[in-house]
């Protein structure tokens, strides 16, 4: 922030975009005296910031403005939220105290500031102190925690904070890049996540889309053009495919509403990355929304009207069963209701088509405030329960003592990204649970006692162990035995975090002989691999595993939760931090510091790609692709590690291994095109050649060693020209 006399133009910029706020504020609010309050909010903070400017140049109130509007019009809060979103920052920027927030506004709306301050200290700290001793607790976990926290005290301060993070991504452009990095990262590790299960699609969308633009420009640039040009051929088509929709809807006598939207950037790299497939290979670019408004007095449920709907459209259409998703009859954990299929339209396309009611599509667009919002009026789902649920859970593990900030981060970002399936009991009730879980889980979160005394389990009437891996329709029983106890050997396959703190807790009795234990094979690793056992190395270890003391680390490895065969690579360079993957590929040449580089394996970046690094200990540079997941884990934990390497193409001589896959109609001579083409025409070195073929068709891939991207893109492009070969695209080693 810095300050200056604002001019005429700034203050018409302030005026017009208050007027703005105002006008959406005036639809939200119940009476002029809720209205006279957000004013008196506006008029507060406008002049706390008076004069002080944000790092774009424009005038700091432009903020707060800008996160109540998203309060306002994207999330649907109410006159209390969006005063705590115009008054955010005045007590962290200026002398001003929460006590003089409440006295001007009340308790409640200084509460919502106070909660929204606290987790802005947190990360400013971080931010003043990059040069703080490393490798201990993160401060950026502990921010974390501090705003899931908030969803039991006051879920809008969470909403709020969501907001805030929104728009400073849309200003994004005006960060440093190093910080750019870091907040991206935070962005995509958590809040992202956090949107998701809280029901803001759009806010959540926005930001995987900003995260998009800037971690892989040119995949974004290239996906946005090919957008461009797919509309401008298939909008007709889709339209000419919704006209049958809606006449036919509109003869049987609904109130509704029709619309098309095409699947986001990000949804389209995700896909094409993690289905290894090309942009044409994505068949559900475009979504039709049927929106209806239920009939006063009717006795169908809206769940009947969305199935009557279907049976609609489907016998116009013919429909691909593998891809309906019933999110009416089993509602998502964030509430989101809908019923989806996929149908084939007369030109050869698929499109998805989403059916909801008008109460859903409210849930779906503005989430967890909508929800509670027609929960409060009486008017909401037989599932009503599974956000309040979910928001028990975060409690729950949130109050655990024995785990510090580090690991309550990676257990919540795994609870937020976590997909969960339905499963019975024996007598048909139905549960959900997280996909990935096992009987066992099933049994704890049954009960507890169950789970301590499990010993098997019938999976749709048929005999499993107990770390049978439970699938979507499952019906399930669990053998007991009065006798049996939990075994340490459990925690290899559960799952889940209640069934992981029961059994834990269960062998807190036996700690002692754990710890014995553990220490003795701590000491066995050190040995075999030629260390000491000194309070140095010891913490090293307690270091990379976020454990605070050595007992408690003694205490896992004697359960065996913790893989000690990592150690030696700890121990040996403490840069493994910064890439769980040992990286394997050192560039001879160094920055303007005179830092190294390695290249981290887990993604293996080549000159040209958008790159993060990861400063370690002794100045080297670990180098990721800014989309690798490793790079976004430690980004948003260790934000102060995050620098912007200096990687001069010009200079490097270097070959970078990569790996390209390829996939087509198999003939004579094929392969010895490619290699030639490869080899002979560019000068291209191969290292490892997989291709198969089966019935004509082959697949495979190729790991190469090319200077820079521009050559690997000249490569595939001529490579897809060649007669047989349908797709070219590049994976990861």
């Amino acid at each position: 922030m810095s300050a200056s006399v604002f001019t005429k133009e700034d203050i018409s910029l302030i005026k017009d975009s208050w007027a703005a706020l105002e006008e959406s504020v005036r639809l939200r609010c119940e009476d002029e005296n809720e209205l006279k309050t957000v004013q008196k909010a506006f008029d507060f903070a406008n002049g706390a910031h008076k004069n002080v400017r944000r790092r774009s140049g424009e005038p700091y109130i432009i903020h707060p403005i800008a996160v109540a509007q998203i309060v306002v019009d994207d999330i649907g809060l109410g006159y209390k939220s969006i005063c705590a979103a115009l008054l955010h920052d005045v007590v962290e920027d200026t002398d001003y105290t929460v006590d003089d927030i409440r006295a001007l506004f009340g308790d409640k709306i200084a509460t919502l500031v106070d909660g929204l301050t606290k987790i802005k200290n947190v990360l400013d700290n971080e931010d003043k102190n990059p040069d703080r001793v490393r490798y201990t607790a993160s401060l950026q976990a502990e921010n974390f925690k501090r705003i899931l926290l908030t969803l039991n005290d006051d879920v809008r301060v969470a909403l709020i904070k969501l907001a805030d993070r929104l728009h400073n991504c849309r200003t994004i452009e005006f960060m440093p890049e190093y910080k750019r990095d870091k907040v991206l990262s935070e962005t995509m590790f958590i809040f992202v996540p956090l949107a998701h299960r809280l029901g803001l699609y759009e806010i959540k969308s926005e930001m995987e889309n900003i995260w998009l633009k800037y971690k892989e420009p040119d995949d974004y640039n290239d996906i946005m053009a090919k957008i461009a040009e797919s509309r401008a051929t298939k909008d007709i088509e889709i339209d000419d495919f919704m006209k049958p929709i809606k006449d036919a809807l509109e003869e049987a006598g609904f109130n509704f509403e029709i619309k098309k939207r095409v699947k986001s950037p990000y949804s389209i790299w995700h896909k094409m990355r993690t289905k290894d497939v090309t942009f044409d290979q994505v068949y559900d670019l475009y979504a039709v929304r049927i929106i209806f408004t239920p009939p006063q007095g009717t006795n169908e449920t809206e769940r009947v009207q969305c199935y009557h709907i279907f049976s609609i459209i489907t016998g116009i259409y013919r429909y691909q069963p593998s891809r309906v998703r019933d999110w009416v009859k089993h509602p998502k954990n964030n509430g989101y209701e809908a019923l989806h299929c996929t149908l084939m339209s007369n030109s050869g396309v698929w499109v998805e088509v989403q059916i909801r009611s008008k109460r859903m599509d409210d849930i779906a667009e503005k989430g967890i405030a909508a929800h509670w919002a027609y929960k409060k009026g009486g008017y909401i789902s037989e599932n009503e329960s599974e956000m309040d649920k979910w928001l028990v859970k975060v409690k729950d593990i949130l109050i655990q003592k024995d785990f510090n900030a580090m690991e309550l981060l990676d257990i919540i970002h795994s609870d937020l990204v976590t997909t969960d399936i339905i499963v019975f009991t024996p007598k048909g009730d139905q549960k959900t649970i997280q996909k990935g879980a096992t009987a066992l889980d099933f049994a704890y979160m049954i009960h507890t006692g169950i789970g301590y005394h499990a010993i098997a389990a019938k999976v749709n009437m048929k005999l499993v162990p107990l770390s049978y891996v439970l699938k979507t329709g499952d019906q399930v029983e669990i053998i007991t035995a009065e006798k049996e106890e939990p075994k340490k050997e459990w925690l290899q396959f559960v799952q889940t975090r209640n069934a992981i703190t029961h059994i834990m807790n269960h062998f807190k009795s036996r700690r002692d002989e754990f710890i014995l234990e553990g220490a003795r094979m701590f000491r066995e690793v050190m040995e075999s691999i030629g260390a000491t056992v000194n309070n140095e190395n010891i913490k090293k270890i307690l270091d990379f595993t976020q454990i605070t003391y050595a007992d408690e680390l003694y205490f896992r490895i004697g359960l065996g939760m913790i893989n000690t065969g990592s150690f030696s690579a700890i121990i040996s360079n403490t840069e493994t931090v910064a890439s769980p993957e040992p990286s394997n590929y050192t560039v001879n040449s160094k920055d303007s510091q005179g830092r190294r580089y390695i290249i981290a394996s887990c993604c293996s970046p080549i000159p040209g790609d958008a790159v993060v690094g990861f400063k370690g200990p002794n100045g080297t540079i670990t180098v990721h692709k800014k989309s690798c997941k490793i790079a976004e884990n430690i980004a948003s934990k260790h934000g102060d590690w995050v620098v912007a390497p200096e990687w001069d193409i010009a200079k490097s001589d270097e070959a970078f291994p990569v790996r390209i896959s390829l996939q087509g109609l198999d003939r004579v001579g094929l392969l010895t095109e490619i290699s030639q083409y490869i080899s002979l025409v560019m000068g291209v070195n191969m290292r490892k050649i997989n291709l198969g073929s089966n019935q004509g068709i082959f697949d495979g891939y190729i790991e190469l060693m090319v200077r820079d991207k521009q050559i690997l893109e000249k490569m595939i492009e001529k490579l897809g020209t060649i007669n047989g070969i349908q797709s070219v695209i590049r994976t990861d080693i």
